[in-house]
């Protein structure tokens, strides 16, 4: 019965820590269904949806400072990457639908649904009170992360070297435990697999924000269809750099074991 509250209970701390982008994903699912509002585009409801959910996460204390700064972060960098994916020499994917808040072919609501990440992360190392063992030096992991930032651009006209980062972090991190807390008793996990699992429910969300219209990948313009298993690297990847970013606002050397 101790097991079963545990796990019970970590599951819902896992949904408050994830809250903003579980707030996002109903948006997008309850818009596609039910959309009312025609002098308003969607994607720019969503938009405005997601700077109110901020803004009041932020009011009523429901996220610190810090958290909020993981975001305006985290939509940067997006943004940036998104502006070179869905340009018109690249295309590899797109907006279906029309928007007035935007940049070029990126509605600026998509920024947050990559700050959504890094805010689960940034909230559930509060939640859970995260510390880590055997964790590499932190120039190597930002290095490590400058790196798989470049890949996602580069890999475009040059050798993709994800297979090789995917080595080199493997190597790099395959020793590191991630210690948390559900109540008291202190509980640990390998730190890669913990990033898996994460990966494994973002591409989870990317399917069902494909299937309601979202975005879409180029072998999904006629059909929806599963987005390819292949994303999950790239979510993997992904979630590399948002850790990365995420431990540096925190100064996690204050919570490394030694």
């Amino acid at each position: 019965m101790k097991y079963l509250y545990e796990f019970w209970l970590f599951g819902l701390k896992q949904a408050s820590a994830c809250v903003f982008g579980g707030f996002l994903l109903f948006i997008m699912i309850g818009s596609h269904f039910w959309y009312p509002i025609t002098s308003l585009h969607r994607y720019d409801f969503i938009f405005l949806s997601a700077v109110l959910f901020q803004i009041l996460l932020l009011v009523f204390r429901l996220e610190t400072t810090k958290e909020a700064l993981v975001i305006i972060l985290f939509h940067l960098v997006a943004t940036v990457m998104e502006l070179f994916k869905t340009s018109d020499s690249i295309q590899s994917w797109h907006y279906p639908e029309s928007y007035q808040f935007g940049i070029g072919n990126v509605p600026l609501f998509t920024g947050f649904m990559y700050s959504a990440v890094g805010s689960y992360i940034a909230r559930a190392w509060r939640i859970f009170e995260f510390q880590f063992s055997n964790y590499p030096p932190v120039k190597l992991t930002i290095i490590l992360s400058l790196a798989i930032y470049i890949n996602f651009f580069t890999h475009h006209f040059f050798y993709d070297l994800r297979w090789i980062l995917l080595l080199f972090i493997s190597f790099f991190f395959w020793k590191t435990d991630i210690h948390f807390k559900i109540i008291k008793t202190p509980r640990k996990m390998p730190l890669l697999l913990g990033w898996f699992l994460v990966a494994l429910f973002i591409w989870i969300a990317e399917n069902i924000a494909t299937f309601v219209n979202i975005w879409k990948y180029p072998d999904q313009n006629t059909s929806w269809q599963l987005v390819s298993y292949s994303k999950l690297i790239s979510w993997f990847l992904l979630m590399i750099i948002s850790f990365v970013l995420v431990s540096l606002i925190k100064s996690y050397q204050q919570n490394t074991r030694q």
